[in-house]
């Protein structure tokens, strides 16, 4: 028999949407309370953040604003934590204001003792940007 601890699937789950709802918001400093301390925020292009504010200020950057359509979560039970992805699209407006939607995203997040302790983000923003600018990858 294992000391580790059994997880909870369904509210590591429900911690994750309440950390994605919080930030769509946006609402760093709620979205922090599900986070454990020194977490690695990990988005594609290898960007790594420490904070969800610093996650805002960079999409404040990128579009004018994103939100993100979650379609479904696919939660994995491990010996003491949990995995959670969050699979969907965004929709939202560029800086310019040019509207966009269907933009796959794919979030993957660790979570152990009732926190998220890693987050890495994967979406076609880069991709897309790259077309809307006439350069094809």
């Amino acid at each position: 028999m294992s000391d580790t601890p059994k997880t909870d699937t369904g509210t590591d789950a429900a911690i994750v949407t309440a950390y994605l709802e919080a930030s769509m918001v946006p609402d760093p400093e709620r979205a922090a309370g599900y986070m454990a301390p020194g977490i690695e925020i990990v988005f594609t292009g290898a960007r790594v953040f420490r904070h969800p504010r610093e996650v805002t200020a960079f999409n404040a950057g990128r579009y004018a604003w994103v939100k993100k359509r979650m379609e479904r979560l696919d939660v994995v039970p491990g010996e003491g934590f949990t995995t959670v992805y969050s699979l969907g699209t965004l929709y939202g407006e560029w800086p310019d204001g040019t509207p966009f939607e269907g933009n796959r995203y794919v979030d993957r997040f660790t979570v152990r003792g009732g926190l998220i302790v890693t987050m890495e983000v994967w979406n076609d923003s880069a991709e897309r940007l790259l077309t809307k600018h006439g350069v094809s990858a």
